[in-house]
């Protein structure tokens, strides 16, 4: 009896190099966003923050929120949003207040300066819509199709972190 995994079939051979296609291409996508959202930050002149900056406090919103609930909603890892909310909150981007029941807890909030931050962000996005669909490249079926299917990737990786360890 062998301990090695069978020799996969060539429709599993196919499906492995097409999963790993779009690994790297979710991977790729990522830092392409990154470096749209710092050419955005260049043009309108804002060169104090970093396009995972921008793309936090675009992601907190109009919310209030602890480093932990950013890290249990899956945007960031503990020690980088950490570090990120508190470059934020030195730059004047964000308010800090520490919890009044949990004191070790700090809830953070954008400032006037972070929400003009969020807005240019939004605005960015809503360009990229228009154009995506206006342009062809993407329908609302195709978009929907999308997003069905990177939740189930996402629901399936979970479920391997929850259950398997």
């Amino acid at each position: 009896m062998s301990m090695h995994s069978p020799i996969p079939k060539p429709a599993d051979a196919s499906f492995m190099n097409q999963y790993l296609d779009a690994l790297s291409l979710v991977e790729r996508l990522h830092r392409l966003l990154l470096d749209v959202i710092k050419d955005e930050f260049e043009r309108v002149g804002v060169l104090e923050i970093n396009a995972v900056q921008a793309l936090l406090l675009f992601n907190i919103g109009e919310n209030e929120v602890t480093a932990g609930e950013l890290k249990t909603r899956g945007y960031y890892q503990g020690s980088n949003v950490s570090y990120n909310l508190k470059k934020l909150v030195d730059m004047g981007y964000m308010h800090h207040q520490r919890c009044e029941i949990d004191r070790r807890s700090v809830r953070v909030k954008l400032t006037e300066k972070g929400c003009h931050v969020r807005d240019t962000v939004a605005d960015l996005f809503e360009r990229h819509a228009e154009g995506l669909e206006g342009r062809g490249v993407l329908s609302q079926d195709g978009i929907d199709s999308i997003n069905t299917s990177l939740r189930r990737v996402e629901r399936y990786w979970t479920d391997q972190i929850r259950y398997i360890y």
